[in-house]
């Protein structure tokens, strides 16, 4: 991976491990987290326009199929550090990802979750700390492998109380503090990105 790409895969590993592990937001990323099992998928490309839109999608076409063939390898992580800026586009793009996967036969096998730096819950403001269980350094997204998840969430007594958890930690720390944290997360990586 050139160098120019490493540090945004450092900086997203960085908040992986301080906020996603570190406040217990997933609390089954911290075994993958240990086992290394965690791909990085950085798309480098930036621009605008319908091709970079079709090969961002494929990207994560592609990423499925890898998964398919590497058992090893848990979750992907596809960040978008040069796209997808706007919250709003990037919930059109993600419309978009779910869509392709179903085509492609992927519903029920992989699930895409969704991480931006100006993740917004439908109903909430923008300043709800609650928000910081979602955002992140870059347009995330995660493809989580079905089958695991349900066995996963079959060993926690009460697994519709993480997100209700999630919410009461992030309103607790407050707004500044994420941020803080999330910059130190950029921070940390000590590597510049472009």
């Amino acid at each position: 991976m050139p160098e120019s790409l490493k540090a945004y895969e450092l900086q997203t590993r960085a908040w992986v491990e301080k906020v996603i592990v570190g406040f217990n937001f997933c609390p089954f990323a911290k075994k993958e987290v240990v086992r290394d099992s965690i791909r990085y998928a950085i798309f480098g490309y930036e621009g605008s326009g319908r091709d970079v839109f079709f090969d961002a999608l494929e990207e994560i076409l592609k990423e499925c199929r890898l998964l398919d063939e590497h058992s090893e390898i848990e979750t992907t992580l596809v960040v978008f550090p040069k796209l997808l800026g706007e919250f709003e586009q990037f919930l059109d793009f993600l419309g978009f990802a779910e869509q392709l996967m179903i085509d492609n036969g992927y519903e029920g096998i992989y699930q895409l979750a969704n991480f931006h730096p100006d993740y917004c819950f439908e109903g909430e403001s923008q300043g709800d700390p609650s928000n910081y269980t979602n955002r992140s350094p870059y347009p995330t997204f995660h493809i989580i492998r079905e089958e695991t998840m349900e066995k996963v969430l079959a060993n926690i007594s009460d697994p519709e109380e993480i997100p209700a958890r999630n919410i009461r930690v992030a309103r607790e720390m407050g707004n500044d503090r994420l941020a803080l944290i999330l910059k130190g997360c950029m921070e940390s990586a000590n590597v510049k990105a472009d």
